[in-house]
């Protein structure tokens, strides 16, 4: 395949994609996540440079074939440390590398890296620079329109031109401002408010450069509204954590186009058998995995029931794919009454 259509195909992917989200998105979701949806573009929790490159926590960058296509969010603020991190996600089978411009927690600005970068973006250039000369795939970043008391009209499009001059041409926009100091980060996904109507005035002063829309979508109508309106991609968080079935399951057809039945979340529970049960001989526990898995009935009969067996019985000692399987029976027989 050609470099061209690889870059395509990538792109394509871009259209929905599910974001970053520390303690969520680990290797056990995103494979989930690709059971419900074959061609959204899955990312991995923010992985530290320092992490990788002095501590050498390899196994961060542990993933499965069948979570492709898949990119690696890194933080950081060192550029020589970035690129040889970047280096370490090509080499361990990566298909983009992503620079976290958007965490606001304590932790991270001590690092100074995340969101507090909004106000260096001659560093982030630099650090992108360095992470895109060091290996080759494409390299991305995740942003806020800004952070503390700057002013997003002016701050977000200095700040595009100016990393999008050291070689990033693709960025997904978080269009909420960040608050540094007097919100926590939990705060910051919800006070702030959102304002997409910036983001959509980046597309028109920005037209080569990809934007996806992140913060506050929801539906799966959303994220066609916003394709519709013109913007390239848009990312999704928590609601393809906690409903990821509303999310995921028809956004093939509706988002990318392809034919064929849509997923279902039955199916998804049956298809994870088998990767549960390895992860068990493994040494691995049930409810590493099943922690993903209590929003795929979100909204459907029997939901709470399939909730309240796995988060009962998937810490015991012995649990296994058994316990989902009559936990399907459960979801099987409260659709069943409710459709009588």
């Amino acid at each position: 395949m050609s470099d061209l259509s690889i870059q395509k195909g990538f792109f394509d992917a871009s259209r929905l994609s599910v974001a970053p989200m520390m303690d969520w998105t680990d290797r056990h979701c995103r494979y989930l996540h690709r059971q419900l949806s074959g061609r959204a573009l899955l990312y991995t929790e923010m992985v530290t440079a320092p992490a990788l490159v002095r501590g050498n926590a390899l196994h961060l960058l542990d993933h499965a074939p069948e979570e492709h296509p898949v990119a690696l969010q890194l933080g950081g603020s060192d550029p020589k440390e970035l690129a040889q991190a970047a280096r370490l996600g090509f080499e361990a089978g990566y298909d983009e590398i992503n620079l976290n411009v958007g965490c606001p927690s304590d932790r991270v600005q001590s690092g100074t890296f995340g969101a507090v970068l909004m106000k260096s973006p001659g560093l982030v250039a630099e650090c992108c620079a360095a992470m895109i000369a060091a290996q080759p795939l494409e390299v991305t970043v995740k942003c806020r329109i800004g952070v503390d008391d700057q002013e997003p009209q002016e701050v977000l499009p200095e700040f595009l031109a100016r990393v999008a001059s050291a070689g990033v041409g693709r960025f997904s926009i978080h269009a909420r401002k960040a608050w540094l100091q007097g919100l926590s980060p939990k705060e910051n996904r919800d006070i702030p408010p959102l304002d997409y109507e910036l983001v959509q005035q980046m597309r028109g002063l920005f037209p080569a450069l990809h934007l996806s829309v992140n913060g506050g979508i929801t539906t799966l109508d959303q994220v066609e509204a916003f394709l519709d309106a013109g913007l390239d991609g848009v990312m999704v968080g928590r609601a393809a954590y906690h409903q990821p079935t509303d999310i995921l399951a028809a956004a093939d057809r509706r988002i990318f186009g392809t034919t064929g039945p849509d997923a279902t979340a039955e199916g998804a529970v049956r298809a994870m058998l088998p990767y549960i049960e390895a992860h068990l001989v493994a040494g691995g526990r049930l409810n590493q995995i099943t922690r993903h898995m209590l929003g795929l009935f979100a909204g459907r009969p029997g939901a709470r029931v399939w909730r309240r067996m796995l988060s009962e019985g998937a810490h015991r000692p012995g649990a296994g794919p058994r316990l989902l399987e009559q936990a399907l029976v459960e979801i099987e027989l409260a659709s069943r009454v409710a459709s009588v």
